[in-house]
């Protein structure tokens, strides 16, 4: 087992991971903490696996006695939610303030708690006075700040995220006031500044969209992988893991995880949720709950994977309402401090009381062939019934299981045409108990080149990014929405902008700023009409991979944020374009276009 003993301040040794056993679980008193299922905490599982199980705290939550007696129990690891951050700890340059990260460290150690250090150079929640230095004193700015604060910390803190987000989707370098001076050198300097000012504490860079494979994930393993052969004092990455119900698991994880741990690395869940768009319902648990066990099973299969923390446990200290607009519930409690069935399947996953549940969900009922196209077969079922609750379903190309869903309908692409498959479902439950098999159905693809797209009805919602019609970018926010009862394949979706070039250029270059599906999923390309119309003579066209994966009956792709300038950057008079409105938060559009397979599906062409 890995050591997880730290030195704390005012001397001695700890054990970093909680050992309080509590019995039976019920309502709040006020002032009291809920026991603990089958007397064990998740950190008490964790560690019996050789992890640790932690949450993020912020200090106006100090205050909260029933919440802190679930913190200060449950957890074996505390994680600063923005008070060791450079705009609290530097607010002016050369004055530094420890007071809300020490006040968190005080109260680890009087439980006997681990710290993980979050964070020393990050491009948001940065003081403004760092991004207004020249850029030949960014660096020595970035040092000093590095060796007060991890100085500071020194023997206390058990890991930190040196650097937090260096990359964006598409797994490009992040520009920011360390970048613009330093280049990519500045994580190699801010990690070896780290190292001098805390030997003993393990370094990580940290980043979100990194859970599973895609062009993010490569640029991380790229960096660590160069870091490592420089010799560079790089102890682990940090998947922050913020996911979302409504859209789909990341792709790849554990085999993901296991790749920077053959580095050498260690790995770690770092910012762990599961939000959904509200209100929640009985299938969006199920379906977080899935999600939850997903994780914990993908760190548990990964020996280098030392532990997991959660952004925060409880839905009423939740980061993400204010952040996702109509999002939450992503938490292991509820806003109440009870448990939610996230917490159930975590448990489970981990070994402890959950797992005495021992009866499979019913097997599920009605299978049928809703749709197929040459490449692919679109399926819906019955739901199963479970004593606890189905998380999901498992489907099976003949003895192959192809892929999971949490709704009861699943499109299975990528098949050859003419041909027939045969298919069954299996559902499961939090505890991890698997169905018999439904009745089997057979399906035969299309003839190449004909057939009809069985994937249901889409349309396409804009917002205005850019208040400046007369500047030189063009930028659009679309998101795709699933209105029918059948998953949508992104990757047979595509949207169309209407715009006129206005003069200068005739060469255009357009780029994903922000996908919440990733923007590594998200293509776009420039195509003139052939015959310009009234306020069109050009369009952009967005479209996704496979990486994209389906679209959820009901769901949409969440925020797709684009850009466009012509390659002289010279201005765009927008206001007359076909596709261009004033509307600053997301509607239908019927001047974008969208399409399926190549059909217009939504939208009104100019």
């Amino acid at each position: 087992m890995r050591s997880l003993l730290h030195p704390l301040r005012g001397g001695g040794l700890a054990v970093a991971l909680a050992t309080l056993v509590t019995t039976g679980f019920g309502l709040l008193a006020a002032g009291t903490a809920p026991a603990h299922a089958q007397g064990s905490t998740l950190n008490q599982l964790a560690q019996a696996h050789g992890r640790y199980f932690g949450s993020a705290t912020d200090n106006s939550e100090l205050n909260d006695s029933a919440y802190t007696a679930v913190l200060g129990s449950e957890f074996g690891s505390i994680t600063p939610g923005n008070s060791m951050k450079w705009d609290t700890t530097e607010p002016s340059q050369g004055q530094f303030n420890f007071s809300g990260g020490d006040a968190i460290v005080q109260f680890a150690q009087a439980h006997n708690q681990q710290v993980r250090g979050h964070n020393l150079v990050w491009h948001s929640q940065l003081p403004s006075w760092v991004s207004s230095l020249p850029s030949s004193q960014v660096q020595a700015a970035m040092e000093n700040h590095i060796t007060k604060e991890a100085g500071h910390y020194k023997g206390e803190v058990y890991a930190w995220d040196v650097v937090n987000e260096p990359f964006n989707d598409d797994g490009t370098y992040r520009t920011d006031a360390f970048y613009n001076a330093m280049g990519k050198d500045y994580i190699a300097d801010a990690l070896r500044t780290a190292h001098a000012a805390d030997p003993g504490a393990k370094l990580y860079i940290n980043d979100y969209n990194i859970d599973g494979t895609g062009a993010k994930a490569d640029a991380m393993y790229q960096l660590a992988s160069d870091l490592k052969k420089q010799g560079v004092p790089l102890d682990g990455i940090g998947f922050q893991g913020h996911l979302a119900v409504q859209y789909s698991f990341p792709s790849n994880m554990q085999q993901n995880l296991q790749r920077f741990a053959d580095l050498g690395l260690d790995v770690a869940f770092t910012e762990l949720d599961v939000r959904m768009e509200l209100p929640a319902d009985s299938a969006k648990l199920a379906a977080q709950a899935d999600y939850y066990r997903q994780v914990t099973d993908a760190c548990l299969a990964v020996t280098r994977c030392v532990g997991i923390t959660v952004w925060d446990f409880d839905d009423k200290y939740s980061w993400v309402p204010s952040t996702f607009s109509g999002q939450g519930a992503a938490d292991l409690y509820d806003e109440n401090l009870q448990t939610k069935p996230a917490y159930t399947a975590v448990q489970t996953a981990l070994g402890g009381g959950g797992g005495t549940d021992t009866t499979p969900p019913s097997a599920p009922s009605g299978l049928a062939v809703s749709g197929t196209t040459s490449s692919s077969v679109s399926l819906k079922w019955s739901a199963s019934t479970d004593d606890v609750g189905v998380t999901g379903y498992d489907v099976y190309r003949g003895s192959t299981k192809v892929g999971s869903t949490t709704s009861t309908s699943y499109t299975d692409s990528g098949l050859s045409a003419s041909t027939t498959y045969s298919y069954t479902v299996k559902a499961k439950d939090a505890a991890g108990n698997v169905s018999a098999a439904s009745g089997a159905v057979t399906a035969t693809t299309a003839a190449s080149g004909g057939g009809t797209p069985g994937t249901g009805a889409v349309k396409v919602q804009y917002k205005n990014n850019d208040s400046a019609p007369t500047d030189n970018q063009i930028k659009p926010g679309l998101r795709v929405v699933n209105t029918g009862s059948d998953p949508v394949d992104l990757s047979k979706v595509t949207i169309r902008y209407y715009f006129t070039g206005d003069g200068g250029s005739s060469t255009f270059n357009a780029w994903c700023d922000y996908a919440a599906v990733g923007c590594s999923n998200v293509t776009q390309k420039v195509v003139a009409l052939s015959s310009p119309k009234s306020g069109a003579d050009h369009y952009v066209e967005v479209g996704f991979t496979s990486g994209a994966g389906t679209l959820a009956a009901g769901a949409n792709t969440g925020d797709i944020q684009n850009r466009i300038s012509k390659s002289d950057w010279s201005n765009f008079s927008e206001s007359d374009d076909y596709s261009y409105a004033t509307n600053t938060a997301y509607a239908d559009a019927t001047k974008v276009t969208v399409y399926v397979n190549g059909t217009l599906a939504s939208g009104i062409e100019p």
